[in-house]
């Protein structure tokens, strides 16, 4: 075993190799000695025994995960699928916005100078919904609910990404960086209450109080909710990982007395804050929406959306998933930020397109549209879930397989809130810059 010195004149363990040996004679242990050969026919006595040699390295005890974090077989395998990836996603995502910038640029330019030459133009496509597509939504409470768990969901992962990557939560600890975890998504609550209240604000709301307590209790009671279930069936299994309802009620007790009050507090400064300001006014009688194809309904816009941000992480998940499920060690994070701007990126990119082409079919409603495009990834982690569950593990009685698809579940959910509110951001500053770009009298 290696150990590294410390001030105090003690010594940490950094590091240990092992080495078998097997000897057919119970009083010798030289390594050149004869193995026991061990037979079904003839009953054995077998005495087990061991020695430790301790040796004093120069591995400091924070560098004590180097080795792996450098490892040169896991990280060549990282980088091949990053970069493979990266590629596919940059290709599609630049062939997007080529498209994008091209038709926006022509239908503005078109629209213009149509105007400047004749004054009886008849608007058509987007620019015909100038006075509508500004309309608050339908069930705005919710929709500013889940904005704001969004905000709360991205800011957690983007800082235990980025002390992990400093080294600051360690590997070897799981528990440290669900620890961390929660108590970051708990502090961030000033934040996506922040976000929530004025978004709120900006749609016309007038019950903040009720939005701002929806805001703080629809995602966390909906995890809080599933993982007492869940960790209920732990207890009556008698499992060991089963969490004490003693912890659970601390951590009860924490949402209700830190989270919650964040939440109040950060929606109370949003709300108070001057709303978005549009670049349009919105008409008093609605317009009304033509029939949509197929392919613009909710459902088949999520699955058509969700194939490119899931294209950017899906061989990164099969490492976090084995890192939850097979006990192995995830200690790349590099490559993990890495992921989270692609991401990003592709989630913001999607959801404009989507939004684009709905207001090229004269519809107005693309708030929640762009919410849910873009949290279509989930249903695709949900779908490699079932595809890991399939080919990589082997679960056979019924309280771990309705574990591991609860948890599942419960991951897609987050993804999806997360990702669908970058989606609704990237849109929303879409549809104000496109708006703000054309004359309208």
């Amino acid at each position: 075993a290696v150990v590294s010195t410390q001030s105090t004149g003690k010594f940490r363990i950094t590091g240990f190799e092992v080495e078998s040996n097997s000897h057919a004679g119970a009083d010798s242990c030289t390594k050149d000695g004869t193995p026991l050969l061990l037979t079904k026919d003839k009953p054995a006595k077998v005495t087990f025994s061991y020695s430790v040699d301790w040796e004093e390295g120069t591995i400091a005890w924070a560098s004590r995960w180097d080795t792996y974090l450098t490892s040169a077989t896991n990280s060549q395998i990282h980088w091949f699928s990053i970069i493979n990836s990266l590629i596919i996603v940059l290709f599609l995502s630049g062939l997007l916005a080529m498209i994008m910038v091209r038709a926006l640029r022509r239908d503005i330019a078109a629209y213009n100078l149509d105007e400047e030459m004749d004054d009886t133009y008849e608007e058509t496509g987007w620019k015909l919904l100038h006075g509508d597509v500004m309309r608050p939504p339908n069930f705005c409470t919710n929709l500013v609910a889940l904005i704001g768990s969004g905000v709360q969901l991205g800011a957690t992962a983007l800082a235990c990404i980025v002390l992990s990557v400093l080294g600051m939560l360690s590997p070897a600890s799981r528990g440290s960086l669900i620890g961390a975890g929660v108590s970051l998504f708990f502090f961030f609550g000033v934040i996506g209450g922040y976000y929530s209240g004025r978004l709120y604000r900006t749609f016309k709301g007038m019950a903040w109080k009720r939005a701002a307590f929806l805001t703080a209790t629809l995602y966390p009671g909906l995890i809080s909710s599933a993982c007492f279930i869940l960790n209920f069936l732990l207890w009556h299994a008698g499992s060991s990982g089963a969490v004490p309802f003693s912890y659970m009620c601390a951590l009860l007790a924490f949402w209700v007395c830190v989270s919650l009050p964040l939440v109040f507090i950060g929606f109370f400064f949003g709300f108070r804050k001057q709303p978005y300001e549009y670049s349009v006014r919105t008409n008093k009688i609605p317009r009304p929406i033509p029939s949509q194809l197929w392919y613009m309904r909710t459902g088949p816009s999520m699955l058509l959306a969700g194939i490119l941000p899931f294209g950017a992480v899906f061989i990164e998940l099969y490492f976090i998933f084995s890192a939850i499920w097979e006990n192995q060690i995830y200690t790349l994070f590099s490559f993990l930020f890495l992921v989270y701007v692609i991401l990003v990126i592709c989630c913001a990119e999607i959801a404009v397109v989507i939004v684009y082409f709905q207001l090229c079919t004269e519809n107005y409603r693309w708030w929640w549209k762009s919410f849910f495009s873009a949290a279509g990834t989930g249903l695709y982690v949900f779908a490699y879930g079932i595809f890991f569950y399939y080919t990589k593990l082997d679960i056979v009685d019924f309280t771990s397989t309705v574990l591991y698809f609860g948890y599942t579940a419960l991951m897609s959910i987050t993804f999806g809130i997360f990702t669908g509110s970058v989606g609704f951001f990237a849109s929303f500053l879409f549809v104000r810059y496109v708006y703000s770009a054309v004359k309208i009298d």
